[in-house]
């Protein structure tokens, strides 16, 4: 199975699942970014890798966007070079419009993590020699007011099916990348990476979010998290 394949098992996966009051709207950028991701996956998804970095789940002005995880939008179109048509989601929230590599909001998280990856390796062959990015969720949640719910916040009976979905493909996805090691980024990513990734022969490990909602990672976010890449045993 290669990584097309388990995305598309995940989508089949996902859709029987319900999720309800104060969820309103729910995007699945796989399903209607699938042009981009895929391009994305054909750039970056050729295995084996040394380190799979895993993220939470998209973010309204980046992968929500592209397709692409922690995609902001100059570096998928100018750094990745990745191009393609974006559909609509199901139901489209009036406050989180999906206009593809045509929107002007930007992503301070995939801006810092591209940007990073970008200053470090150079190009994306050379980070994609080693690296691979993803989320954890494909899934973006919201409610009427058009603030995120992550997934976290869901109630049980909704996240436990969730996160067994979820879990399968991550799992599928590191026999197939087969890395020396998974890095959750923030606490959420880490907590599922190691709870799914129990029994597999990977070192896991965790690095500082790029939110600018984490006052860690305004205080120098690549410093930061290249300390902890150290600190993990993964020499950047």
């Amino acid at each position: 199975m290669d990584l097309s394949n388990i995305t598309r098992q995940l989508n089949s996966d996902l859709k029987p699942l319900f999720f309800g009051f104060p969820v309103s709207h729910v995007y699945n950028p796989l399903e209607y970014a699938a042009r981009p991701y895929q391009k994305y996956l054909e750039l970056s998804g050729q295995g084996p890798k040394e380190v799979v970095l895993v993220g939470m789940n998209p973010g309204p002005w980046g992968m929500a966007q592209t397709g692409v995880p922690f995609g902001e939008i100059e570096t998928v179109r100018d750094w990745l070079k990745i191009d393609g048509s974006v559909d609509q989601p199901d139901r489209s929230h009036p406050k989180r419009p999906v206009t593809g590599l045509s929107c002007k909001r930007r992503e301070v998280s995939g801006r810092r993590l591209w940007g990073w990856a970008k200053a470090r390796f150079g190009t994306p062959t050379a980070f994609f020699a080693r690296f691979w990015v993803a989320n954890y969720c494909p899934l973006l949640f919201m409610e009427q007011s058009g603030r995120n719910r992550t997934p976290n916040q869901l109630p049980a009976a909704e996240r436990k099916p969730l996160l067994a979905v979820c879990d399968v493909a991550l799992r599928r996805s590191v026999e197939v990348l087969k890395p020396k090691y998974v890095v959750g980024i923030g606490n959420f990513a880490f907590e599922r990476v190691s709870s799914a990734l129990s029994g597999m022969n990977v070192t896991v490990g965790r690095i500082t979010h790029p939110s600018p909602a984490n006052p860690k990672a305004n205080r120098g976010w690549m410093p930061l998290i290249e300390k902890e890449f150290i600190d993990l045993g993964v020499q950047v």
